[in-house]
């Protein structure tokens, strides 16, 4: 009897009956930001790009309040992958209950620093704004609430002197900021994002716009190593004809510990060897390089990340 079931066992093994050995799906679920950022279309590339190269991956994208919540939801197994501000990193890291996190969030892991976020200050024309002293009394859009942008207004603003007391903050995604100074319900916006972002360059297009600088005795008195003196140059924007300094903050991919590094490997080359890819999607990937992709890692590396770079020699 034992012979006869071995006997049809191999033969329908054979003849492709048998039931088919069932591959388990990886999900990638990858956390960006608002659509009109910069984290969304680099997400929905790196989604494309996963989806190739990650065997029986089923990847998603999802669209967040960015930083804070995507580390969030990182902690809580809601997300494989996310983009971050290296401060709301940081933050997180410490469990900062300011900043939006209630304990550390002792499960992320890093994959690479990517390109900086540039501290981009807009005011209509019109509305008289030309140093950040002039944005007492306005009306000012700092970003979702507790989001990476508004950790930002709240550090800078408070540097130079200001407080949200003095102005009538708005709590606004970048889109809807764009939208309202289109319409005169506001005079100035705070994005902390890639340089030529969408919203921005939507509004310079059809009004005239001031980019307010931000001086580097400001940067300084933050007295946090994340900020740094950047430049944001001329013509970025249709009408900004001059370079305006500002701070920018190194973002950051992370993911979980208890990824596979498989995936955590895959996810990380995909990055590095897709450069090309991302720069289509968006302009603000032309500062993604591999030689800074492990600058100011506030969290541990993830064990597959780590595999990929010490392939590079970044890690010896």
């Amino acid at each position: 009897m034992k012979k006869i079931i071995k006997t049809l066992a191999l033969t329908l093994t054979l003849s492709g009956l048998a039931a088919p050995v069932v591959q388990a799906k990886e999900f990638v679920n990858v956390l960006t930001g608002g659509t009109s950022g910069v984290y969304y279309p680099l997400g929905n590339t790196l989604s494309s790009i996963y989806a190739e190269s990650i065997p029986d991956s089923k990847v998603t994208v999802q669209s967040t309040k960015a930083s804070v919540e995507n580390l969030n939801l990182l902690q809580q197994g809601r997300g494989e992958l996310a983009f971050t501000l290296g401060d709301s990193l940081s933050n997180a890291w410490k469990g900062n209950a300011d900043a939006g996190f209630k304990a550390p969030l002792n499960k992320l892991r890093g994959i690479a620093a990517i390109y900086p976020n540039f501290v981009q200050i807009v005011a209509s024309k019109e509305s008289g704004i030309k140093t950040l002293a002039d944005l007492k009394g306005k009306r000012v859009s700092v970003g979702a609430p507790k989001s990476g942008t508004e950790l930002n207004a709240r550090t800078l603003f408070a540097a130079a002197g200001l407080s949200y007391d003095d102005m009538d903050v708005q709590y606004l995604p970048f889109g809807e900021s764009v939208e309202l100074m289109k319409n005169r319900q506001l005079d100035a916006t705070l994005q902390s994002a890639g340089l030529g972002v969408a919203s921005i360059r939507d509004l310079a297009s059809t009004h005239e716009i001031v980019v307010v600088s931000i001086p580097a005795d400001v940067i300084k008195k933050t007295d946090d190593p994340a900020y740094n003196v950047a430049e944001i140059p001329a013509d970025t924007y249709s009408g900004q004809t001059e370079p305006v300094q500002t701070a920018s903050i190194y973002n950051y991919l992370v993911t979980r510990a208890d990824v596979s590094d498989d995936v955590a490997y895959a996810m990380t080359k995909g990055i590095f060897e897709n450069l090309d890819k991302l720069v289509a999607s968006h302009s603000a990937a032309k500062g993604i390089s591999l030689e800074h992709a492990l600058q100011g890692m506030p969290v541990p590396l993830h064990p597959g990340a780590e595999r990929y770079f010490r392939e590079k020699g970044l890690i010896k």
